[in-house]
C-alpha cells in the first residue's frame, strides 16, 4: 500500500463490554492516519464505528462512511466525517466500501461485522479482489471463529490456500506492522 490509499475497517455498532475494544479502535485510527491512510467504514457515529471515526478525525485523517438509508437513523449516521455516502441497500454499502478501499481490517463486532468480513473473504477466495484482509483477534475475541476455520479445513471444506487469505494479529501494533506492508 502507498500513500493516498484507504483501509476499510469493519467493526461493531456497539462498543462491547471491555474498554480494550474502544482503545483498539482509537489506536488503529491514529495508526492509519499517522501512516497517511484514509479510513472507510460503516458510517455510524455510535459504538466502535463512532469511536474509530472520531479518533481518525481528531488525528486529521480522511474518513469516508457508507451507510444504508435504513441504518442512517438507527446507527446515527456520522455528520462530522470527510464524506458520507448514503446508499439504498446493504449490498450497495459493501460494494462501495470495497471499491473505495485498498484493504480490509476487522475489529471485534457482531453479526454485521462477521457478515462483512465473510463477504470480502469470499470475494477474495473467488478472485474478485486481491486486497489484503486482516482480523484483529484482540484478547482472543476470534479464537472460536479461527477454530471453526481450522475445523473446516481439517474436514475438507476449506483449502489451506483459502485459510491463508487473511492475516490474524493479536494487537493493533502487530496489525499495523504486518498488514500495511502488503
Amino acid at each position: 500500500m502507498t500513500m493516498h490509499q484507504r483501509v476499510c475497517v469493519f467493526c461493531g455498532s456497539r462498543s462491547g463490554h471491555e474498554l480494550i475494544y474502544a482503545q483498539a479502535a482509537r489506536d488503529l485510527a491514529r495508526g492509519l492516519v499517522s501512516r497517511n491512510y484514509g479510513l472507510v467504514y460503516g458510517g455510524g457515529s455510535i459504538g466502535l464505528m463512532g469511536t474509530l471515526a472520531d479518533a481518525a478525525i481528531a488525528a486529521g485523517g480522511e474518513v469516508i462512511g457508507v451507510i444504508p438509508e435504513s441504518l442512517a437513523r438507527a446507527e446515527v449516521a456520522h455528520d462530522g466525517i470527510t464524506q458520507l455516502h448514503i446508499v439504498t441497500t446493504m449490498h450497495e454499502r459493501k460494494a462501495l466500501m470495497a471499491e473505495l478501499s485498498n484493504g480490509f481490517v476487522t475489529l471485534p463486532g457482531g453479526l454485521g461485522t462477521m457478515e462483512e468480513f465473510s463477504e470480502v473473504l469470499t470475494w477474495r477466495q473467488l478472485g474478485l479482489h486481491d486486497k489484503p484482509i486482516a482480523l484483529l483477534n484482540l484478547d482472543g475475541f476470534y479464537d472460536r471463529l479461527l477454530a471453526l476455520y481450522d475445523q473446516m479445513q481439517a474436514r475438507g471444506f476449506m483449502s489451506a490456500a483459502s485459510r491463508s487469505l487473511f492475516t490474524v494479529t493479536n494487537s493493533v501494533d502487530e496489525l499495523l506492522a504486518s498488514f500495511l506492508r502488503h
